[in-house]
């Protein structure tokens, strides 16, 4: 069943639709419920390697629903020191919890500065208003 319609306010959010749970110099990253419920059911996920780094703004994976296939965008850069195994094998787990089971990636951190570009939840709900 898909989660119901939200935007948790101790995240913070990437105008494309994706979000960042940071803690100290790593975050947690992920798609909003706007985007995965945009997007459908989801059959795949494609994720980068642990190790890679990742650069705010650029693609770091693909997903694929019954719709269409889309890039993951990064909303802060660093380096992949986890890729959640769970989304890989169930894809469909981020249209259950997008929030929670459903991360994609947690990295350290290249800029923390970086954290200071994101929407907070007011601002972002203002895109999916516009969207």
């Amino acid at each position: 069943m898909a989660a119901s319609e939200s935007y948790p306010d101790d995240l913070r959010y990437h105008a494309e639709h994706d979000w960042a749970r940071v803690d100290g110099d790593e975050a947690v990253l992920g798609i909003t419920w706007f985007a995965q419920d945009a997007l459908g059911e989801l059959v795949h996920y494609e994720p980068p390697n642990e190790g890679d780094t990742i650069a705010r703004d650029s693609a770091y994976g693909e997903v694929e629903s019954v719709k269409a296939v889309s890039d993951v965008i990064a909303p802060l850069s660093g380096e992949v020191l986890e890729v959640n195994a769970k989304v890989v094998e169930e894809p469909e787990t981020v249209n259950d919890d997008p929030y929670g089971e459903g991360w994609l990636v947690r990295i350290r951190l290249a800029d923390a500065a970086e954290v200071d570009s994101l929407l907070n939840v007011d601002a972002y709900k203002q895109v999916v208003a516009e969207a």
